[in-house]
């Protein structure tokens, strides 16, 4: 007993000179690492752009899973896929003519300058280009979407068939009237479709507008109201009407119907979206083919060649309500603006760079310096309020309405000043309330 009490002496003293360890409490396990957002990007993207966007997405995502607090999560979700389009994703690349096609309705969708304050990410419009975030942008300037797929209106022309008209194919019609001449002559030369046309509104309405310095849109009263029934437009409509009639100029439909018309070599010439070069250049390699401005009249008085409307896809905020998922999205959108990223998105898909900055990359890598500096000296150029409809769903309503009435023209039904007398009646309720149904 007492060497007991004295062995417990012992061990008492150690204890209050720190010498004995209390037993290890049993360790508690990790705690699992949170699961990333996900966030569905919905497109309609196919060969070299949709491999571009999916090589990005990678990366993005390579990115997000080093963050300690856990990331995002970039997903693909093909429109052609997906069975429930009133389901609507996070992300959607989509060109606002093409609104009902990806999502059977027209989403309201949530202004990217607010995600972007969200996610604390710098997002000033100075690192964009004017004409850039004059697509995208609201009445106060904002950008709703990010400008990531845009193009500009030009001319294609088939080398092949104006040599075989007797033309030089290194000079282009500059001219509408040079135009006419040129459509004369591939018509004599047995072409059976001489000119076609791609996007027909926004090239053949809204640019040759902006071009002769005529507004899309002016006051009446406190009350916005189209003006595109303007003497320059008209004038425009009829001679393709009469271009029509003399089998010059064939009319394949309101969307890009008419690219694979020329990409065949059914028609010689097409009036387009610019994107188009680089998927004839990837796809037709053989293809003898030009591309320039597009043609103006040189007849009337301001007329500014050069000065046509970039449009495109954008990049759209729709279903992301939760305060992770913006700061995921604002990181992906601030990810995309890196100009090494823009280097990489514009040389793969054709499509117009958004800053000075992603010019300067592509410079520094070879990029054909000719083009890069007609695209920084076009898209530099101060936006025109009224040389467009502002942003919202209105717009591709207005196109609608000027597609439908169009049809009636090549049908005979209406002469070109009434048809767009109509739509500009028709358009008026749509100016008045954009964002309603």
């Amino acid at each position: 007993m007492k060497r007991s009490q004295a062995l417990l002496a012992v061990v008492l003293l150690l204890a209050s000179l720190g010498l004995v360890q209390a037993a290890p409490k049993s360790a508690k396990a990790p705690a699992p690492p949170p699961e990333p957002e996900q966030i569905v990007l919905r497109h309609g993207l196919s060969g070299a752009p949709l491999d571009v966007l999916a090589t990005l997405a990678l990366r993005f995502n390579d990115e997000e899973a080093k963050l300690k607090a856990g990331g995002g999560r970039i997903q693909l979700e093909d429109v052609q896929g997906v069975a429930d389009k009133g389901q609507l994703p996070h992300l959607a690349l989509f060109d606002q003519d093409d609104a009902m096609a990806m999502f059977d309705t027209r989403p309201r969708f949530r202004p990217l300058h607010q995600v972007m304050a969200t996610g604390k990410q710098n997002f000033d419009a100075k690192h964009f280009y004017p004409q850039m975030i004059d697509t995208v942008d609201d009445l106060a300037g904002r950008m709703q979407a990010l400008p990531l797929a845009m193009s500009l209106p030009v001319l294609f022309y088939n080398k092949t068939a104006m040599a075989k008209a007797g033309l030089d194919p290194a000079v282009p019609p500059k001219t509408w009237w040079e135009l006419q001449e040129v459509a004369g002559k591939l018509r004599d030369s047995g072409s059976k479709c001489p000119l076609t046309s791609s996007r027909f509104a926004w090239v053949h309405v809204e640019n040759v507008a902006a071009q002769h310095n005529e507004p899309l849109v002016v006051k009446n009263g406190k009350q916005d109201q189209l003006a595109l029934n303007n003497m320059v437009n008209v004038k425009h409509m009829a001679l393709l009407t009469s271009w029509q009639k003399s089998f010059y100029f064939i009319y394949s439909g309101p969307g890009r119907e008419g690219d694979d018309r020329f990409a065949t070599g059914e028609c010689a010439m097409l009036t387009g979206e610019s994107v188009l070069y680089a998927r004839l250049a990837r796809q037709k390699p053989d293809f003898q083919f030009g591309i320039a401005e597009l043609p103006y009249y040189d007849d009337v008085y301001g007329v500014r060649p050069t000065h046509v409307l970039p449009d495109g896809a954008a990049l759209w905020v729709l279903a992301a309500d939760k305060k992770p998922e913006q700061q995921v999205i604002a990181r992906f959108i601030a990810f995309l603006m890196k100009p090494d990223v823009q280097r990489e998105w514009v040389r793969a898909t054709g499509f117009l760079p958004m800053s000075s900055a992603a010019v300067l990359a592509l410079r520094e890598t070879g990029g054909n310096p000719v083009l890069l500096a007609q695209a920084d000296a076009r898209l530099s150029m101060p936006k025109r309020d009224s040389q467009r409809t502002r942003n919202g769903f209105g717009r591709s309503r207005i196109r609608n309405i000027l597609n439908e009435e169009v049809e009636f023209v090549w049908g005979n039904q209406k002469p070109p000043k009434a048809a767009l007398d109509s739509a500009v009646m028709r358009a008026a309720p749509i100016l008045s309330n954009p964002g309603k149904p």
